[in-house]
């Protein structure tokens, strides 16, 4: 072998060595170039700088002497299966390859071949990448993969599986070289796979953290052919190749069946509270009912006149738990029906002509607990019936209204009347009547404040805020 670098590429038919030599020394990697024997014959500086020898040492050695001695055999036999098929390909695709130092020392690298006609015969062009450093993160990478609670499955923009943990080997019970390389489809059941395809390409189009198909039932398919239900978080993740997916996988089948459980026990209680709301509701028209036949026993007015707002009362709760009945929600109820109702019942129970006396009721409908429903019920109850007993007498003519309203994060109740008023010397905080007593009582179970304007009749207005008291 000549040891002149020059001299040695004229003898191959480049007449013209300086621009090779250039494109040799340009080059980002280490390039070592062998002839049909076996012997290194070009080499560039990088070359010498990671194998740790000189040029002139490297030229005409036997190409084994860059490969470890466990490995030094069968690369013979591979070289020459390449001289018999040269092609330009990656080496060892599919597997680790290794280089040798001088000082014996190993290292992984990344090799691709090309072949060079020549005038002398053809020649092997390898390409030489250092993948230490690579190596490291993905050694880290991995490490990280495999400390993952979840099935982590890493996939590329032609959708093919690249990257997996052990979590993944056993959450769909495949063996992982049985995956790398295949579709992820492979993992998605049949007739979800169209649509899968489409979702992929869309997350490659605006790749960024998010979890998989919001709101959307997920499900896996394990080699045995059984689905699953699962959660997915997807991250993109840059590389040197491009663009790639990191999928984390969760098997949530334990907790749809809490789930299941939860909902069924959840539908029996429904059941169960909408049947007590029932029978309270019957129990109370019972009550009502013998209030009423007590009433045809009497004879004295007031006593009569009590029994009546005690059968009120009695009836406003009815009404109540007859809303929640018929609820979709049985932690609140349409509190505007709620009191439309109530305030008509009202009207009925006096027998008020509405010809003499108009009702007006404006309510928002404002989501109440039902602590707070069934105080603002009583309190209606008690305000309209005072209203209908005191503020039209002789037939008067008048106008009484009833409004729910929200003012921030206030609720705000009023009923009002245009009728005579109260008396100006009657406080409301103090007063010894049971209505009133009851509304003042009413108010303080809702954390609420009341006030009373007298000025054209009478309005009471009551400000509270929901949620805030127990």
């Amino acid at each position: 072998m000549m040891s002149d670098h020059r001299a040695y590429l004229a003898t191959l038919g480049l007449s013209s060595p300086m621009p090779l030599e250039g494109f040799l020394e340009a080059a980002p990697d280490a390039i070592v170039v062998v002839d049909w024997s076996g012997h290194i014959v070009i080499v560039n500086q990088l070359a010498g700088r990671l194998f740790g020898y000189s040029r002139q040492e490297l030229l005409g050695m036997p190409i084994e002497g860059l490969v470890p001695q466990r490995f030094g055999e069968r690369h013979a036999g591979y070289r020459d299966d390449y001289f018999h098929e040269p092609h330009t390909r990656p080496m060892g695709e599919g597997r680790e390859l290794w280089g040798r130092r001088k000082d014996g020392s190993e290292f992984t690298v990344e090799i691709s071949l090309s072949p060079l006609k020549t005038e002398t015969g053809t020649l092997v062009i390898s390409i030489i990448r250092d993948t230490t450093a690579r190596r490291r993160v993905e050694e880290r990478f991995r490490g990280f993969l495999e400390a993952a609670p979840d099935a982590i499955v890493v996939v590329n923009r032609d959708g093919k599986m690249v990257i997996l943990n052990t979590q993944a080997e056993r959450l769909f019970k495949y063996a992982r070289e049985d995956l790398l390389g295949m579709p992820v489809e492979t993992l998605v059941p049949e007739r979800f796979r169209g649509r899968h395809s489409d979702h992929r390409g869309g997350f490659f189009g605006d790749p960024r953290v998010r979890p998989m198909g919001s709101g959307l039932e997920l499900f896996g398919l394990r080699s045995d052919g059984s689905e699953f239900p699962v959660e997915i978080s997807l991250s993109p993740i840059d590389t040197e190749e491009g663009v790639l997916v990191s999928a984390a996988i969760r098997d949530i089948s334990d907790r749809k069946r809490v789930e299941t459980k939860l909902r069924a026990s959840l539908q029996e209680k429904e059941v169960l509270l909408k049947e007590i709301h029932h029978r309270v509701k019957n129990n109370l028209q019972v009550v009502s009912s013998m209030l009423n036949l007590q009433m045809d026993q009497l004879s004295d007015t007031k006593a009569i006149g009590l029994f009546k707002e005690s059968q009120s009362r009695v009836r406003s709760i009815a009404l109540f738990h007859e809303k929640l009945y018929q609820s979709r929600d049985l932690g609140r109820v349409e509190i505007a029906e709620y009191l439309k109702g109530l305030a008509h019942d009202s009207f009925a129970t006096y027998g008020v002509n509405p010809d003499d006396i108009v009702l007006a009721v404006h309510t928002e409908d404002i989501p109440l607990g039902v602590d707070a429903a069934i105080s603002c019920g009583l309190i209606v109850n008690e305000l309209v019936s005072n209203s209908l007993k005191h503020a039209f007498p002789g037939r008067r003519q008048g106008r009484v209204e009833v409004t729910l309203r929200s003012a921030g994060s206030d609720v705000v109740l009023e009923v009002a009347d245009n009728g005579v008023g109260i008396p100006a010397n009657l406080d409301v905080h103090s007063a010894s009547t049971l209505g009133l007593k009851l509304v003042a009582i009413f108010t303080e179970q809702v954390g609420g404040t009341i006030d009373l304007e007298r000025e054209g009749g009478t309005k009471f207005i009551l400000r509270f805020t929901p949620g805030t008291h127990s």
